[in-house]
């Protein structure tokens, strides 16, 4: 026979387990709520971050173009005013010579060689005026293919005499 006590301790094991029932549910909701909170946090953290990460690459790749094209323009202008000046250069040279021509005696050796002189002059700054560096490389280029073995002879010359001079 059950004793009023008796069921008074059932009912409160009855009790406890309902309780710790429901909070093992409640606990396992939260955790399952928790981890779906998580899981779309760490979602959109990485959207966010992949986000910043193709705006990171899409500034570098604008800025790298931006620097190649400066670059570029400024290799240009470099090569316009080097071309400007060597045809500056090919006047100043004939200008030269018509000053060698006036200031040359009119016959004579010395009037031969001033002529001589002159004719150089103005052969050359007429050249640099018409051809200009660009020109002048080009020629360089094809008397070096016509020539091969005279021009490796002269590189060495000069880089021999370059290092004679800079080692005293």
């Amino acid at each position: 026979m059950a004793t009023p006590s008796n069921q008074g301790q059932g009912q409160y094991k009855d009790k406890a387990k309902d309780m710790a029932h429901s909070a093992v549910d409640k606990a396992s909701s939260a955790a399952h709520t928790a981890t779906e909170k998580a899981g779309d946090y760490a979602s959109r953290t990485a959207d966010k971050a992949g986000d910043f990460a193709s705006k990171a690459v899409d500034s570098a790749k604008d800025l790298a173009s931006r620097v190649g094209d400066k670059a570029s323009d400024l290799a240009s202008q470099a090569g316009q005013r080097a071309e400007d000046a060597a045809a500056s250069v090919g006047g100043g040279m004939r200008s030269l010579a018509g000053q060698v021509r006036e200031h040359s005696p009119n016959s004579g050796v010395l009037g031969s060689a001033g002529d001589r002189v002159a004719e150089g002059l103005e052969g050359a700054g007429r050249y640099l005026e018409d051809k200009g560096l660009a020109g002048m490389s080009d020629d360089l280029a094809g008397v070096i293919k016509r020539n091969p073995i005279p021009a490796v002879l002269i590189g060495i010359g000069i880089g021999y005499l370059i290092a004679c001079s800079t080692r005293s």
